[in-house]
């Protein structure tokens, strides 16, 4: 690969992108598929009207992808996960303005993984400098890379880029031949609870099954979007997500999904649904119709679990923050995000807060493994290993 064969493209949609070269760059990671980031602009979920308009960058060497990266320009700061609402109040506070802003993510999904997808690294650095070269051409405020691989913290010059470090909660699998081996690593309390927790679910009358993207049933399907959507009703909230954003997704990648449905007295009350791949589980959409105690542990960390265990997956990711994962087998882990800020006043200023906030987190983190569910400590680990 020679950088003068090279050309960047800016693509308004993922539609404009050939599928099979961009899935052949992820590594076979579910939250990046061409298939989930189309569904999202396809359902309307992801637009120019939601905020998130769509500005994907791709390297070419003649026809060939050899790097890209999914991209948004952002008209506010909501679905990401890595909080900035502080850094945009202040900026328009001295007069300037935050939004838009740039971003390289997957929307709405809080998992670690590819972000600047490549053949190689040297194609990522040329992705990389493109990107940053892009964002300084729109005039933006800013440019956010949230939860990059090994790989793209690599390719990052940290005299450039800012980088954020913050905790999430994964389970690791030490290949468990089953559930009962994997409690058995644990300390006697949090095994006595986790026992509870689940007898407690079984004394209430429900009942729970796993099911595959591929044997999902239409009237399945729209019981989980009808749980999904009671779930942000009672707290007020609007979903990010749509009926048909769910529908493409069993359509054009079920061999992703996998849902967890709850029953008491033949009805069905709860559902989880989660993506995974060939190495990992991803927690992600959770709703209910009815209140059980302990319910939601049960169907959205306890079945998660199991079904990681039966299936030889390496971790089950639990999504964002959620200390209480600790007390159902998950371990603190470290995720990271990057940020370019125009300023560089204003980027000082972040960078000296940046600087602060990793102390606080370091000191969180030793916190939580001395709070360690297993009967034998482990340092966190990196979300990148």
């Amino acid at each position: 690969m020679k950088r003068d064969s090279l050309r960047v493209e800016r693509h308004a949609s993922m539609a404009a992108i050939d599928a099979a070269q961009w899935d052949a760059l992820t590594g076979g990671h579910a939250t990046l598929s061409h298939a989930l980031l189309d569904a999202f602009e396809a359902s309307g979920c992801v637009s120019p009207d939601t905020g998130w308009q769509p500005d994907h960058l791709a390297l070419y060497d003649g026809e060939r992808l050899v790097a890209a990266l999914p991209g948004y320009l952002k008209s506010h700061s909501y679905g990401e996960y890595v909080f900035d609402w502080a850094w945009a109040e202040a900026l328009e506070r001295s007069g300037r303005e935050y939004y838009p802003k740039l971003l390289c993510a997957v929307p709405f999904t809080p998992v670690p993984g590819p972000r600047l997808l490549a053949q190689d690294d040297a194609a990522r650095a040329v992705l990389l400098d493109a990107w940053l070269a892009h964002a300084r051409s729109l005039g933006v405020s800013s440019a956010h890379l949230l939860f990059p691989d090994a790989a793209a913290l690599a390719a990052i010059d940290t005299s450039a880029l800012l980088l954020r470090e913050s905790v999430q909660f994964h389970w690791h699998n030490a290949n468990y031949r089953n559930h009962e081996e994997f409690l058995a690593t644990l300390s006697a309390d949090k095994r006595k609870k986790i026992r509870q927790e689940r007898r407690r679910v079984r004394d209430a009358g429900v009942t729970l099954r796993r099911i595959d993207g591929a044997d999902i049933s239409d009237a399945e399907l729209a019981l989980f979007v009808a749980c999904y959507r009671n779930t942000y009703r009672v707290r007020g909230q609007r979903p990010y997500l749509n009926a048909r954003f769910f529908e493409l997704l069993r359509e054009r990648t079920p061999q992703s999904l996998m849902l967890v449905i709850a029953s008491r007295d033949g009805q069905d009350i709860a559902c989880a649904l989660n993506l995974r791949d060939d190495k990992r589980l991803y927690g992600r959409y959770w709703g209910e119709m009815e209140y059980v105690p302990c319910l939601h542990f049960e169907a959205c960390y306890h079945q998660g679990i199991e079904y990681a265990i039966e299936r030889g997956l390496q971790a089950f990711e639990g999504g964002a923050q959620g200390e209480h994962k600790m007390a159902r087998g998950f371990t603190p882990v470290r995720t990271w995000s990057a940020h370019w800020l125009r300023d560089e006043d204003f980027s000082d200023a972040v960078a000296r807060y940046l600087e602060r906030e990793r102390a606080g987190v370091a000191l969180h983190i030793n916190e939580l493994e001395e709070r360690t569910p297993y009967r034998t400590r482990g340092g966190a680990l990196d979300s990148t290993q």
